[in-house]
């Protein structure tokens, strides 16, 4: 993800469904098998969820979300 602000990676626990990570997995199997060049590379897959997770959040402007406090919980 090419995000032009200076940005610190973090270690968070998300909820996500059995259905997306299910997705993920099978997508990143998919992947990896057009990776004939490498066919020794893995993908991990929680570096996965959490590159997306990151996309998600510049895509959608996690920081116009944090500063309306009616988002966080109470």
């Amino acid at each position: 993800m090419e995000d032009p602000r200076e940005t610190i990676r973090i270690n968070a626990r998300v909820e996500i469904t059995t259905d997306a990570l299910g997705t993920i997995v099978e997508n990143a199997r998919l992947l990896e098998g057009r990776m004939t060049e490498k066919p020794q590379h893995r993908m991990d897959t929680a570096d996965m969820v959490g590159e997306m997770i990151s996309r998600f959040l510049y895509e959608n402007d996690f920081d116009s979300y944090v500063q309306n406090l009616d988002n966080y919980p109470r």
